[in-house]
């Protein structure tokens, strides 16, 4: 059986690691963390010309029809360079969803330009694979034969550098429906916010922002679907994310250990320090393994969840194992915050919060296993 990705994936992935190894280094990142640029938006230019940003939209609306997996090797590569690129939410929360759900009209609209990387989509983030809806979610009414939004959205990656956005909202009888909603629309802003690794994870206020039934994608009470959809890929992509930002961990990690010397040898030569290195390594090839499951089932249409969920929880745990024995490997600059290990440090918890933990991920599986019991009567 061949378990290897296809020769056109691996290209795809080549090509993000030579723009990204080319244009991002650890002078431009500290640029990034001490806030002298939004994001780099210089890479994203770049990898929208080489035809990185539509990798996974279909070739009919100006993509490169590669899927998940497609889009995934580059998430993984953003990751090993510890980059902040709104690729994750212009895509997996923006144009894929767009492009399974929305109306012909939304598509010819907005889907080639975001191909393109010309315009930025995002949508909210859920905070586990288990829970498919956002922290907050707006109220929307009828207002004759449009309706109205009200409330707030979050957290919403790079929301308010998006040029659109989906929003879920809930109606009276507590359905949730999606609207496409552009930016600039009256009675919407927000309120930036940034997470653990300073990438922006916004929050979106409505008063009394005007859509209509065109604006909506599917149909109404068809949120909920849309959101389970949205967030087994999301957990999924910010798995590879976590899997490059760890790899690139423990590559820096091997090579100071490497180079450092203590009592006349070097560090990599000491059992203890050998066998965290070692563990680190498993735990990073397991998550590698349970990631292209989880985005196969995603890619071929199976039933998935059970896949996303146990990536999840790899992404969590070895983000915590990986992340600190790699610091602590560091000895005390592992402790500077201007040093490069602390950035991978920061972007790996990140990782965890988003997916809400591998502990409430294990509560979300021992709740699935119960009902699961409870319908074949066991």
């Amino acid at each position: 059986m061949e378990f290897s990705v296809s020769e056109d994936v691996r290209a795809v992935q080549e090509l993000a690691a030579q723009i990204l190894s080319e244009q991002v280094d650890d002078a431009a990142l500290k640029r990034f963390d001490r806030g002298e640029i939004r994001w780099h938006e210089g890479v994203w230019a770049m990898l929208a010309e080489a035809g990185l940003v539509g990798v996974a939209l279909p070739e009919d609306a100006g993509g490169s029809g590669l899927g998940l997996a497609g889009l995934c090797a580059v998430l993984q590569e953003q990751g090993r360079h510890v980059a902040a690129l709104p690729l994750l939410a212009a895509t997996v929360l923006g144009a894929m969803p767009l492009a399974r759900f929305g109306s012909s009209a939304q598509c010819d609209a907005w889907l080639t330009r975001a191909a393109a990387g010309a315009v930025i989509l995002s949508g909210p983030l859920a905070l586990s694979p288990f829970e498919h809806e956002p922290a907050e979610v707006p109220a929307v009414s009828p207002a004759g034969e449009d309706f109205v939004l009200q409330g707030a959205l979050g957290p919403v990656p790079y929301g308010g550098d998006a040029d659109a956005l989906l929003v879920p909202a809930r109606d009276a009888s507590g359905a949730l429906s999606v609207f496409l909603v552009a930016r600039g629309a009256t009675g919407m802003s927000f309120e930036r916010e940034r997470g653990t690794n300073l990438e922006p994870f916004d929050r979106i206020l409505f008063d009394g922002v005007r859509v209509t039934a065109a604006d909506r994608l599917g149909a109404s009470g068809d949120g909920s679907c849309i959101l389970e959809w949205m967030a087994g890929r999301a957990a999924t992509a910010y798995g590879f994310i976590q899997l490059g930002v760890l790899a690139d961990a423990l590559r820096r990690t091997a090579q100071h250990t490497s180079e450092r010397k203590q009592f006349g040898k070097p560090l990599a030569g000491f059992q203890a320090v050998a066998h965290r290195a070692a563990d680190c390594y498993i735990d990073i090839e397991a998550l590698r393994s349970t990631l292209w499951q989880a985005v196969w089932r995603l890619d071929q249409g199976l039933p998935a969840g059970n896949a996303v969920a146990s990536a999840a929880w790899w992404t969590s745990e070895a983000g915590h194992r990986v992340s600190h024995a790699c610091q602590h490997l560091h000895g005390g600059t592992g402790a500077d915050v201007e040093y490069p290990i602390h950035r991978y440090y920061l972007w790996a918890q990140q990782a965890r919060l988003c997916l809400g933990g591998s502990e409430r991920i294990l509560a979300g599986f021992g709740s699935q296993l119960v009902q699961q019991s409870i319908e074949i009567g066991l």
